[in-house]
């Protein structure tokens, strides 16, 4: 989406993105310091730099959206057809082209909208993992239970980062290294292991594979709300204290 932002390329994994204000909007600093982000960066700009004239951030927003839709309704299609776990595996791919480009090519055109990137890309967001999350609860690879705190877990974590990126100028885009490019990937390889055998086998016992990864998920997304939050109150504390 639209984001009005400076590339960087440090010689590091991390990437820091510092935005100029804009129609007297405040912009935040972008951190990104996952596994993938400088190499991502760097195919996305090439990308940016060969795409069509005719095509815009609009139109790459539009079609990560409709992917993330139909990633969704190939893992309702799963449960009767396993076929469709390949096929959120090729919707997944086309999201990231989709999702990841659209701020990329903005910046490269300087063609930059930062209130309105910023509220669409979320907005869209959340759509998306509604839609993700939908589609997995009725695939019968999950019990819908987990699909639901999945949803609820990645909510409450997408509320901690907005309120972040209001209130301290910071807007945290991976967490431990890992941001929505790796999700994707682990999702795929997932979705191979699920093709081949939708069960983990621990200790003698039999359990769906997607329930296990499902509560390590919410585990982990949980964790990193609830640090995210301590860390963030504590700073805003200290920059607000009572005398």
């Amino acid at each position: 989406m639209p984001e009005n932002s400076v590339l960087s390329f440090p010689n590091s994994l991390t990437v820091v993105e510092k935005k100029q204000d804009h129609a007297g909007f405040k912009n935040a600093v972008r951190i990104q310091q996952s596994f993938t982000a400088q190499a991502e960066k760097r195919a996305l700009v090439w990308m940016a730099e060969r795409m069509p004239a005719w095509i815009n951030s609009d139109h790459l927003t539009v079609l990560g959206t409709l992917a993330m839709v139909l990633a969704g309704a190939s893992y309702f299609y799963a449960s009767w057809n396993r076929v469709g776990l390949l096929l959120v595996i090729f919707f997944l791919a086309l999201n990231w082209f989709g999702d990841s480009l659209d701020g990329t090519l903005a910046r490269v055109r300087n063609r930059q909208r930062p209130r309105y990137g910023f509220y669409v890309d979320h907005i869209v967001d959340a759509l998306g993992a509604f839609s993700l999350m939908l589609g997995l609860a009725f695939s019968g690879y999950i019990h819908p239970w987990v699909a639901i705190g999945m949803l609820i877990s990645f909510l409450l974590l997408s509320i901690e980062v907005h309120l972040a990126t209001y209130t301290l100028g910071k807007f945290q885009m991976s967490y431990w290294k890992f941001g929505p490019t790796e999700i994707r990937i682990l999702l795929a390889i997932g979705n191979i292991k699920l093709f081949m055998d939708p069960f983990a086998h621990i200790a003698g016992n039999r359990f769906l594979l997607f329930d296990i990864g499902g509560c390590v998920a919410i585990f982990g997304m949980s964790l990193m709300a609830i640090v995210s939050t301590i860390r963030h109150t504590r700073e805003l504390y200290c920059e607000e204290r009572l005398s």
